[in-house]
């Protein structure tokens, strides 16, 4: 049997700008399209093409891991009523197929396998000899800082794929990789491809602006057909107050002032991310001057890296979970808080979150948005902190088609829950000023009963 990769799949003449550059040994393509484009069939068969001619590890990259069976490994191609891995990997060429762990090895010794940004920096193996970073825009992007000196390493290839999603890190990547002569960079809309005809883009933009208003949907239908920019991230908690930051000029350059102490306000986490804003209260406003997060370590790590910077610390503001008991070091068990406290990251406030979820949304997220009218950001120091903000949103039923009613648990959620214990934290320790009034009798005034 005589089998060819690509296995009968020819990119589209829409398709071709991108394979091209990555087929002639480009190492850094990135790829904003219109929905149903056809974007993971570029990255599923380009591969392909590579683990054939150079045996190695490769990843198909997405946002969250726990997406990968039903967005890839079991997805169906609707033409051919073929599995897109079995198309792209025909098993004719394989040895071994791993559904637990979403993997496949070729004949050659060369391994593709599904992973997800959200964990990026656990996985275990031979580092990558090339990457799909799928739906880039809304997966961790710290996942690149950490990815990319291991493809400089192996002269390895990064392909990134997405639909925009609002003014975040996809934007960001997209316009450096226009003005970068490392890079291909390229956008298309439903309008430059023969996808759609017009017939049916107007019948998917009436649908979602009957679904959603006028407003809402018109921005969706823009932002996934026309890859614009400019709309908000869906169901997203603070677009509107982060938009109105940046308008008003209070997201740029935010520096240290001297003389004031530094409060910090964590997210605790060791396999999540364990997140830290840094900020100084200027008359009745906040400046956040500096953001940290990392995963994986001890409090030993977070200690040195406070005493590195350059500032005088007030009040140290952790969620309830720093008063519960973890294994530790020594006999004794202890908090997260006494632990801390013993590397000198003190004094320590307690901000409680409540169980109840209804609370969060009704109470918390309301003063999170209060907060960030009075908030000003360092757009540098603080990128990654406010990308959390920008992008922190409620998960998606994708049974109902509708938001639910719990935030998304994703790469966004560390610093946004670092972020609302601050704005709980300090709510609850402003005092409430009652007024007494004097109390005066009928009889004081020359009243008549």
């Amino acid at each position: 049997m005589e089998i060819s990769i690509p296995n009968n799949w020819i990119p589209r003449q829409d398709q071709r700008p991108i394979w091209e550059y990555m087929e002639n040994g480009g190492k850094r393509g990135l790829l904003v399209a219109h929905r149903r484009f056809g974007k993971d069939d570029i990255g599923l068969h380009f591969t392909a093409t590579q683990l054939m001619e150079k045996p190695g590890n490769y990843w198909h990259m997405l946002p969250q891991y726990n997406q990968g069976k039903k967005v890839i490994w079991n997805a169906v191609n609707p033409r051919t009523q073929k599995r897109r891995i079995d198309e792209a990997f025909p098993v004719e060429l394989r040895t071994r197929t791993n559904n637990t762990e979403m993997l496949i090895e070729m004949k050659n010794g060369a391994v593709w396998q599904i992973v997800g940004s959200d964990n990026y920096d656990s996985i275990v193996g031979a580092p990558p000899r090339g990457i799909v970073l799928s739906e880039w825009a809304i997966a961790n992007p710290m996942a690149w800082p950490y990815l990319e000196p291991i493809l400089e390493e192996n002269n390895g290839w990064a392909l990134f794929i997405y639909t925009s999603r609002g003014n975040n890190h996809g934007r960001t990547f997209y316009e450096t990789a226009l003005k970068s002569d490392h890079w291909f960079g390229a956008k298309i809309t439903a309008r430059e491809t023969d996808v759609f005809t017009d017939e049916q883009l107007e019948r998917i933009k009436e649908g979602l602006i009957s679904n959603y208003g006028i407003e809402l949907g018109t921005a969706l239908f823009e932002q996934e057909y026309e890859c614009s920019f400019e709309g908000a991230v869906f169901g997203a908690y603070y677009n509107k107050q982060m938009r109105e930051a940046r308008e008003q000029g209070r997201i740029g350059k935010v520096p240290h002032q001297t003389g004031i102490e530094v409060d910090t306000c964590f997210d605790l986490g060791v396999d999540d991310s364990m997140s830290i804003w840094f900020f100084q209260p200027i008359g009745t406003g906040f400046h956040f001057i500096d953001y940290y997060e990392a995963s994986g370590y001890g409090w030993e790590h977070y200690a040195q890296k406070l005493k590195e910077k350059p500032y005088v610390y007030g009040t140290h503001w952790m969620p309830h979970d720093a008063n519960a008991r973890v294994q530790s070091p020594g006999e004794v068990a202890k908090k997260p808080k006494e632990m801390a406290e013993d590397l000198g990251i003190k004094p320590i406030e307690i901000v409680q979150r409540p169980r109840n979820m209804d609370l969060i949304l009704s109470v918390q997220i309301p003063a999170v948005r209060n907060m960030l009218s009075r908030c000003w950001f360092d757009e540098q120091k603080c990128s990654q902190g406010i990308m959390c903000l920008e992008n922190y949103r409620a998960e998606y039923d994708e049974t109902k088609k509708k938001l639910s009613n719990r935030p998304l648990h994703d790469w966004s959620s560390h610093g946004s829950d670092a972020f609302r214990t601050f704005a709980v934290g300090w709510k609850e320790k402003t005092p409430q000023i009652k007024i007494r009034l004097p109390q005066y009798s009928p009889q004081q005034h020359g009243w008549m009963a």
